[in-house]
């Protein structure tokens, strides 16, 4: 088993050992059988500054009543606002959204486009959420980094970066393909319930023996 199969299994373990955690919002997208690459598009953009159960929820609402790029395109910008209200940012996010759909619409016939530059074309889609439509929407091979990916990489001493950009170049040189697909799931779940920002749970983690935070801040 190579190092990053141990972390991703040590992190499971240890999630299934405390509460077994819940499914990430784009994980929960991704399974559901509405979830198409629109909604995951759309859901993603919503997260921002949300909680997952939030996000789950709202576009559930939106998309029954808006199922495609070309409706939601047309919808009146005070309807999307009512729907998403919760998820924070909500006239921003509501014009963006709409925006993003127009351009769907028109320009690729109501398809989310599947290669990252043409994702990074469209309004407000920067690398982490093109990259989390590659993976949850397509099941391409890709590392979207948020901050919970990218601290926790920093923490491991898997990087030394700055910045989740930074992060995600450096884990793609660094983590062979095969498990790029993984991380953000696992790192997600695993940075919202033990590997938390503040007073990470180190006494309950499997894999705190290769961890570089631990040994320097925790355990010394």
């Amino acid at each position: 088993m190579d190092k990053i199969a141990k972390i991703l299994d040590g992190m499971l373990k240890t999630m299934n050992s405390v509460k077994p955690p819940r499914m990430t919002a784009l994980r929960e997208l991704h399974e559901a059988e509405s979830g198409s690459p629109l909604s995951i598009l759309i859901g993603t953009i919503l997260s921002a500054r949300t909680r997952d159960e939030n996000t789950s929820a709202v576009v559930k609402r939106l998309f029954s009543k808006y199922k495609t790029a070309h409706a939601l395109a047309s919808a009146k910008v005070s309807d999307v606002q009512k729907i998403i209200k919760s998820t924070g940012f909500y006239r921003v996010k509501a014009r963006r959204i709409i925006e993003v759909a127009s351009i769907i619409d028109s320009k690729y016939s109501g398809r989310v486009p599947q290669t990252i530059d043409q994702l990074l074309e469209l309004p407000g889609v920067g690398r982490k959420t093109a990259n989390c439509v590659l993976v949850y929407a397509f099941d391409k091979a890709a590392i979207p980094v948020d901050t919970h990916v990218h601290r926790i990489s920093n923490r491991l001493g898997l990087v030394k970066t700055k910045t989740p950009e930074e992060t995600e170049f450096e884990l793609v040189k660094k983590i062979p393909k095969e498990h790029w697909i993984k991380i953000n799931d696992v790192f997600v779940m695993y940075g919202q319930n033990i590997c938390k920002p503040i007073s990470p749970m180190c006494n309950v983690c499997q894999i705190k023996k290769d961890c570089n935070y631990y040994r320097t801040s925790v355990s010394s």
